[in-house]
């Protein structure tokens, strides 16, 4: 395994020096969120290496400098409403209902059966009660619980729907993965103004509709 690391602390000390890791709210939630009880018992041995991580199905469990990536575009802070996309495991879920903290919430969603029962029962394991963890396609829901502050998204669009950032309030962040390997950070400037970064090399399961 590359990127192998023999326990969560060094993990972090790692992405700390390569520059990756810088939020203090990131590292704490980091420390507090263990990503060895998001892996299943055969890769936990390997649950502090730096990569993707196979979980069942086809699925990973997402490359912790990616996900780090992702949350230092975000900035979630506490007491933000966040909506979280392709949720998985739970693991970045949980760590958002860390950052956001007890006056925060996250609304999260994963299509996928199998892995959302696996992020449904990791996150009542670790009682993230800040959690709204949904088994179902996140495109017939989003709209139910906005606007939000922050939008997390783990599966790459073809194209950022106009409808998903129209969930975001006048100065929230969405984040978000396209096909093409870009991985977009969309700040709402105004009610009819956004501003658009893109970042590239990255690599996502393409988002899926029911």
């Amino acid at each position: 395994m590359n990127g192998f690391q023999p326990s969560q602390r060094q993990l972090i000390i790692g992405l700390e020096q390569r520059g990756v890791l810088s939020s203090s709210a990131i590292k704490d939630a980091m420390n507090k969120v263990d990503r060895k009880k998001f892996v299943p018992g055969e890769m936990k041995d390997y649950a502090y290496s730096d990569e993707a991580l196979p979980i069942a199905n086809g699925q990973t469990i997402s490359q912790p400098t990616t996900v780090v990536y992702m949350l230092e575009l975000l900035g979630a802070k506490a007491g933000h409403k966040v909506l979280d996309v392709g949720s998985g495991t739970g693991w970045v879920s949980c760590l958002l209902a860390e950052i956001v903290g007890a006056d925060g919430k996250v609304y999260a969603f994963e299509t996928n059966k199998e892995m959302g029962k696996i992020g449904l029962r990791n996150v009542e394991k670790h009682k993230c009660e800040n959690v709204m963890f949904r088994i179902t396609d996140a495109s017939k829901y989003w709209d139910a619980y906005a606007r939000y502050d922050r939008i997390h998204v783990a599966a790459a669009f073809e194209k950022i729907p106009e409808q998903l950032l129209e969930q975001l309030k006048v100065g929230g962040v969405l984040v978000a993965p396209t096909q093409d390997g870009s991985l977009w950070r969309v700040v709402r400037k105004k009610e009819d103004e956004f501003e658009r970064e893109a970042h590239q090399g990255f690599a996502f399961v393409p988002f899926v509709e029911q």
